[in-house]
């Protein structure tokens, strides 16, 4: 062994592993805050003209604990009695085993046939917490560059354009048409790997998002099945299936069995699913979600959280005890009221005949091109400020999410079906005041 000089500063890492200087931090462009969590501000205007108890309507919510009721008490309660059982000492970077169990065998009951378990089970807290570790791990173990592209639908959610970014991906908008809700298809998941060869990019990982934000648009299983093994074919490491939303839908929750089923066991170490109960619950402040991923990718992550975020029991704890309770059971108070709501939004949608794209989740995507052209208004933001501040609704404005949705606003009908009334009538009362100059 070689003799070391204590007089002098010495590297953790062997020259041969150090990170190369590498100066694009300097050349990124500044992340910019969400305005997802400055759009409440928007009816303050509305309460200063006609008074603090003027009836207002956010249907910019994605929060279900704050629109809906949110986490059932039995369930919190039940959590605070496993805290207590199970103390306040440091756990695993992949949460419990208690947690990884309840999971595997409660909730997604996995078929043995899969070989996967709950070591495929990596807790996160939140579901952000659990994507920047996707990405991460997308791009460790996929191209192994910084610069690589992650690939996300036409019009995504806001986070999807800076959270890859800043784990050092370049975000790519897949082809995608208005009239099919920007939906992946094959044809432009092979297009976008074409593209990324052209750019002398490599690719990390492709996003697919079920029901959607912000278009609620709904992809069937088989159809993510056929995306899924699309990407794969065309060069991309990994798929990701962000979930957050599967339980509030009509159709019921989603099969992990069946797909994993459809992939081969090489195939199957390459995909990511996200779940958590941010939106099936209304616990968005519980942080409370996992991935489940081939055992290469809970390896990294595991590895990477163990210096880094070491989750927190509780979280945990709360979705134990709605795995334990019957998971359709414990989310009847945010999957009902969002159902009923649903049918609302979609048949006054329907009698209306403006064009949207609305299936499960939480919302519906609308097209305002007509409204804005005829009040000389330039965009979805100008709609949002206009609705806010003369009829005391607060909608999302896509040009939030990409320039392909500059012209369209995100309903969100996750409320109780009578404020969803209240709020589609006057969404329409709004449009048409804004479009006859009013």
């Amino acid at each position: 062994m070689a003799q070391i000089n204590n007089d002098t500063p010495l590297y953790v890492v062997p020259s041969e592993k150090r990170v190369p200087v590498n100066g694009y931090p300097a050349q990124m462009a500044q992340t910019p805050p969400s305005r997802m969590f400055l759009i409440r501000e928007a009816l303050k205007g509305y309460r200063e003209k006609y008074g603090a108890d003027a009836v207002t309507f956010d249907a910019s919510q994605g929060d279900g604990g704050a629109s809906l009721p949110g986490v059932p008490r039995e369930i919190l309660e039940r959590a605070l009695a496993l805290q207590i059982e199970h103390g306040s000492a440091y756990d695993q970077p992949f949460g419990t085993v208690q947690f990884r169990k309840a999971a595997a065998e409660l909730y997604w009951q996995f078929d043995a046939a899969s070989g996967w378990g709950p070591n495929n089970i990596v807790f996160v807290q939140g579901g952000r917490d659990g994507l920047q570790k996707a990405y991460s791990a997308m791009i460790a173990l996929g191209p192994k560059e910084i610069g690589s592209l992650v690939v996300v639908s036409r019009v995504p959610w806001i986070s999807y354009n800076w959270g890859p970014y800043n784990v050092g991906a370049n975000v790519l908008l897949a082809p995608g048409d208005a009239a099919e809700g920007w939906r992946f298809t094959p044809d432009s998941i092979r297009a976008t790997a074409a593209f990324a060869a052209a750019e002398g990019r490599k690719l990390a990982g492709l996003v697919i998002t079920s029901p959607d934000n912000p278009t609620g648009r709904t992809i069937p299983i088989e159809e993510q099945i056929e995306l899924g093994k699309a990407a794969l074919e065309a060069g991309f490491p990994f798929v990701l299936f962000d979930w957050i939303y599967h339980w509030v839908t009509d159709g019921g929750h989603s099969d992990i069995n069946a797909m994993l089923q459809a992939f081969t066991p090489e195939e199957r170490e390459r995909l990511i699913f996200l779940d958590g109960l941010t939106k099936s619950l209304g616990a968005s402040n519980v942080r409370s979600a996992h991935l489940v991923v081939g055992r290469a990718v809970a390896d990294f992550i595991v590895a990477q959280a163990s210096h880094g975020v070491i989750p927190a029991y509780y979280s945990q704890a709360v979705a134990i005890a709605a795995y334990e309770m019957g998971f359709e059971r414990a989310a009847a108070t945010i999957i009902e009221p969002t159902r009923h709501s649903r049918r609302i939004l979609r048949d006054a949608l329907a009698a209306s005949g403006i064009r949207h794209i609305m299936g499960d989740g939480y919302y519906a995507f609308i097209d305002c091109t007509s409204y804005i052209q005829a009040a000389g208004k330039k965009d979805s933001e100008d709609v949002l400020t206009y609705l806010a501040g003369e009829h005391g609704l607060a909608i999302v404005a896509g040009v939030y999410f990409s320039e392909p949705g500059a012209n369209w606003i995100r309903f969100s009908y996750a409320q109780s079906p009578e404020k969803t009334a209240g709020a589609v009538q006057r969404l329409f009362e709004g449009l048409n005041a804004m479009k006859a100059g009013r």
